[in-house]
């Protein structure tokens, strides 16, 4: 395994940044590939949010930052940087897109009346009462997982800012619940649209056992890609 570990830090990287970025320095890109390359040596499987959330806080407070693990009892904020909570989010599904992004678990919505459009405006407004415990959200994306997405590398990763102010824009959402679901609660459905009635995200009541809200079809250029890697995986590997 250390023999893996070492071969695995002898593979190359590809990175990109932007300069900007209060997120992703030069140092914490470094840092973050490193994390990268040991995790693939030993593993195929892309980031868990667990691996994710201590990756980050491994590499922001490697270079300076103050970072704090949010209690578990505090729902929706994983990380305390610089005092500013955020909220943290992977995706690594096998239909993952490079130009949407999907939230398979964004929050729990847990049990109550659900079974009209005015229930699902109750639902949307607890979304948005759940966002005040955090201001920033991030997510890391395993583009990889889909072999449509022409990756030229075995791994290949974006860290992307979802602005929160653009989430919020959930509160003139147009809701409709799915009649023809088999569902029971029926899942519901409201989609986000610019001025210009362009939708930029939706909104997805899952009815499933877990009841949980699901957000689909995030415009990416709406939001901040802060870094890229991409990588093959080592021999040992």
């Amino acid at each position: 395994m250390v023999a893996a570990i070492i071969d695995a830090m002898t593979v190359p990287v590809a990175t990109t940044r932007i300069p900007t970025s209060d997120i992703a320095s030069e140092q914490v890109v470094a840092v973050f590939a490193d994390l990268l390359r040991i995790h693939h040596a030993l593993s195929a499987e892309p980031f868990t949010k667990d691996k994710f959330e201590h990756a980050m806080q491994r590499a922001l407070s490697s270079t300076g930052h103050k970072v704090d693990l949010a209690r578990r009892t505090n729902p929706g904020r994983d990380l305390i940087v610089d005092d500013v909570a955020w909220s943290l989010k992977t995706q690594a599904d096998a239909s993952i897109r490079r130009d949407r992004i999907h939230i398979s678990k964004f929050m729990e919505l847990g049990k109550g009346e659900w079974v009209d459009a005015g229930h699902l405006a109750g639902l949307r407004n607890r979304m948005l009462e759940h966002m005040k415990s955090y201001e920033r959200i991030v997510a890391l994306r395993c583009l990889s997982q889909n072999a449509k997405n022409g990756c030229a590398t075995a791994h290949e990763y974006e860290l992307v800012e979802i602005p929160k102010s653009l989430l919020q824009q959930a509160s003139r959402a147009i809701l409709r619940m799915v009649d023809t679901s088999k569902q029971s609660p029926k899942p519901g459905y409201g989609e986000v649209q610019d001025e210009s009635g362009k939708p930029m995200f939706a909104l997805y009541f899952d009815g499933g056992t877990e009841r949980k809200l699901q957000l689909k079809d995030i415009h990416k250029s709406h939001c901040i890609v802060h870094a890229t890697w991409a990588f093959n995986g080592s021999s040992a590997a």
